[in-house]
C-alpha cells in the first residue's frame, strides 16, 4: 500500500538503499522510497510499525532513542539492585525445597516466553508486547515487595522474569525497526552503554535501601519507577499508530468471523502447534542442566534421562513440522537451514558454554586466590561488562562504514576471545600477579563486545524485517542452552576435582574439615593468607580452574567454525526496514 497520503520528508541518508549517491552522507535517519509502504504480505505487527515509521518524524524517531536509553538505564539498575535484595526476601523460605526449582523454572520460563512474544509482536503489534512486558514487571515487583509466603515468592518470580526479559526484549525489536541494517550494531552498542555507568550504582542503591527503608521499599519503588519510566515510549508509538491510521496507511484490520473462526485464525498465525512444541522441547532440554543436582541419582535419575530425551525429540519433532505441516511457520524452515543463521547461533551458544564454564567460580577465586575482598572482586569481574559496552560503539561504527560485520569477528573477536581465555589457563593460578588477569579479561571484554554486536547483525542481515522479532528470539535461546550447558560443565568439573586436589593438599590436621572448606567460601577464607591451610586450597583452586579453562578454551573452537559459515553480506546494500529511520 502506498504511503503517499505521508507527510514528506527529505531523504538525509541512504542507509539501506544501495544508492551509491546517498552513501555519503554519513549521519542522520533515512527514509526508504516515498512509494514503498507497508509489506502487504507481512504479519499485522511488521506492518504497523513499517507505517508508523512512515509518518513519524526524525524527532519523534530522536525521541525514542533517548526514551529507550533511559528505559535502559533504569531497567538494568532495577534488574541489579533487586538481584542484590532477592536473598533478603528468600532468608524466610531458604529451607524450603521449592525455592531452587521456583528460582529454575522462572528463568527458563522467562527466557522461554521470548519465543511466544515474538509472536505477539509480529501479530498484534510492538506496543502491544511491550505494554504486556512492563505490565508482568510491574506485577513481580510489587509482589516481591508485599510476599510473605513461598507461594507469593514463586508467582513473584515468574511474573518478574517473563517481564523483564520482554522488556529487554522488545527494546531490542524496536531499535531493529527504526534502524536501517548498517546502523544496527551501532544503535545496539548505544542501547547497552547506560551499563557502563549502572554497574557501579547497583551495589550503593541496594545498600542504602537495607541500611534504610528496608528491601520491601527497595522493590516497591522500582514498581513506581519502572511504569513511569518505560510508558512514554509506548503512548509515543500508539500516538504515531493512531495517525497512521487517519492517514489510511494501516488498513482497519478485516473481522475474522465468529469467536471460533478468530481463533483457529490466530492460532495458524501463531503457528500455535510449533510455538508448543519448541518452547516445550526448550523448557525440558534446559531444566535437567539446573535441577540434576538435586536428584538423589543425578544424571542417571529416569526423570533427567526422560526430560533430555522428550526435549531432543521435540525440537527434531518442531523442524520436522516446521517444514511440512505448518501453514503459517514460526521460522521459515529456509531460515533453520541458512548457514549464517546456524553458524550465528552456534557461534552464541559455544561463546556462552565457554564464559559459564570459566566464569563461574571467576569471584570466589579473586577472593580465596587472590585476596581480594568482595568489593575489590567485583570490580575486577565488571571489566567485561564494562570494556565490552564500550568497544561495542567502535565496533558499531566500523560496521557502519565497511559494511562487513564477518571479518572484524572472525578476525579479531573470535581469535582474542580464544586468546584472552587461553592465556588464563597459566595465568589463573596461585602466585600469579592479579594484573595478567585483569589484562585477559580486557581481551575477552573487547572481543566479547565484538562478537556480541556481530553475532546479533548476522542473523538479522540473514533475513527480511518480517523474521526480525523470531531470528533475535531463536538467537537468545541459544545463548541460554549454552548458558546451561556452560554452568553445568563447570559444576562437574569442580564436583570432580576440588574435592579431590583439597584431599591430596591439605595438611593432615585440616583433613577433618575437607566437607566444610569444600562446601564454604566463608570457612575457606577463614584461613589467613599464607598458612598450609590456605596454601593447599589455593592450590586446589588453581587445579580446578585450569581444567574449566581448558574445557573452555576447546568449545571455543566451535565459535570458529560457526563464524567462517556466515555469509560475508554488506549491509550497506541491504534493505531491510521503511521510513524515516536512523
Amino acid at each position: 500500500m502506498s504511503v503517499e497520503k505521508a507527510p514528506e520528508r527529505d531523504n538525509v541518508d541512504g542507509g539501506e538503499t544501495g544508492k551509491s549517491e546517498l552513501d555519503i552522507n554519513v549521519g542522520g535517519p533515512q527514509d526508504s522510497d516515498q512509494d514503498d509502504g507497508p509489506d502487504s504480505k507481512a504479519q499485522a505487527g511488521v506492518q504497523n510499525i513499517e507505517a508508523v515509521t512512515s509518518v513519524w518524524t526524525k524527532s519523534a524517531l530522536y525521541t525514542a532513542f533517548v526514551m529507550i536509553w533511559v528505559i535502559y538505564f533504569v531497567d538494568s539498575m532495577q534488574q541489579g539492585t533487586t538481584g542484590n535484595l532477592t536473598p533478603w526476601v528468600t532468608s524466610a523460605f531458604q529451607q524450603h525445597s521449592l525455592t531452587p526449582t521456583v528460582s529454575v523454572m522462572s528463568s527458563i520460563i522467562g527466557g522461554v516466553f521470548k519465543l511466544t512474544l515474538a509472536k505477539i509482536l509480529d501479530i498484534f503489534g510492538r506496543p502491544q508486547g511491550y505494554i504486556l512486558s512492563i505490565a508482568f514487571t510491574t506485577l513481580g515487583l510489587i509482589m516481591m515487595a508485599g510476599c510473605n509466603n513461598v507461594e507469593t515468592y514463586a508467582a513473584a518470580q515468574v511474573f518478574y522474569w517473563v517481564g523483564y526479559n520482554g522488556l529487554d526484549y522488545s527494546l531490542s525489536v524496536f531499535l531493529a525497526d527504526t534502524t536501517s541494517l548498517r546502523n544496527r550494531g551501532l544503535i545496539f552498542a548505544y542501547s547497552s552503554s547506560p551499563y557502563i555507568i549502572t554497574t557501579w550504582l547497583s551495589g550503593p542503591i541496594s545498600s542504602a535501601f537495607l541500611k534504610g527503608p528496608g528491601f520491601r521499599w527497595g522493590f516497591g519503588s522500582f514498581a513506581i519507577i519502572t511504569p513511569v519510566i518505560t510508558l512514554p515510549l509506548f503512548f509515543l508509538f500508539m500516538h504515531y499508530n493512531k495517525k497512521a491510521k487517519q492517514l489510511g496507511v494501516i488498513r482497519p484490520r478485516e473481522s475474522k468471523g465468529t469467536f471460533i473462526q478468530s481463533l483457529i485464525y490466530y492460532g495458524r498465525e501463531f503457528d500455535i502447534i510449533g510455538l508448543l512444541i519448541l518452547s516445550g522441547g526448550l523448557a525440558m532440554f534446559l531444566l535437567p542442566f539446573n535441577i540434576y543436582s538435586y536428584q538423589s541419582d543425578g544424571w542417571k535419575s529416569s526423570l533427567i534421562i526422560g526430560l533430555l530425551v522428550g526435549g531432543f525429540v521435540a525440537l527434531i519433532v518442531f523442524a520436522i513440522w516446521e517444514r511440512f505441516f505448518a501453514a503459517v511457520t514460526f521460522i521459515p524452515y529456509s531460515l533453520l537451514t541458512d548457514r549464517t543463521v546456524i553458524g550465528a547461533n552456534i557461534l552464541a551458544s559455544s561463546v556462552f558454554v565457554s564464559f559459564y564454564i570459566w566464569d563461574s567460580y571467576f569471584l570466589s577465586f579473586l577472593q580465596v586466590v587472590n585476596g581480594l575482598n568482595v568489593t575489590e572482586s567485583s570490580y575486577v569481574g565488571n571489566i567485561y561488562s564494562i570494556g565490552s559496552c564500550l568497544w561495542a560503539i567502535l565496533v558499531g561504527f566500523v560496521i557502519r562504514y565497511t559494511g562487513k560485520f564477518k571479518p572484524i569477528c572472525l578476525f579479531f573477536g573470535v581469535p582474542v576471545t580464544i586468546l584472552g581465555v587461553g592465556l588464563m589457563i597459566h595465568f589463573r593460578q596461585p602466585d600469579v600477579n592479579i594484573g595478567y588477569i585483569i589484562m585477559c579479561q580486557i581481551f575477552i571484554a573487547f572481543a566479547g563486545g565484538t562478537i556480541v554486536i556481530c553475532e546479533q547483525t548476522a542473523v538479522m542481515a540473514a533475513t527480511s524485517h518480517q523474521y526480525v522479532a523470531v531470528v533475535l528470539a531463536v538467537e537468545a535461546m541459544a545463548s541460554s542452552i549454552g548458558g546451561a550447558i556452560g554452568s553445568t560443565v563447570a559444576a562437574a568439573v569442580w564436583q570432580a576435582v576440588f574435592p579431590k586436589k583439597l584431599g591430596q593438599y591439605l595438611p593432615e590436621s585440616a583433613q577433618g574439615n575437607l566437607t566444610d572448606i569444600y562446601g564454604s567460601l566463608d570457612v575457606q577464607l577463614s584461613y589467613p593468607m599464607g598458612s598450609p591451610e590456605r596454601i593447599a586450597i589455593q592450590k586446589a583452586y588453581g587445579d580446578s580452574q585450569k581444567m574449566m579453562l581448558i574445557a573452555g578454551t576447546a568449545v571455543l573452537s566451535l565459535s570458529v567454525v560457526g563464524t567462517a559459515m556466515w555469509r560475508n553480506i554488506d549491509v550497506r546494500q541491504h534493505k531491510q526496514v521503511k521510513g524515516t529511520v536512523f
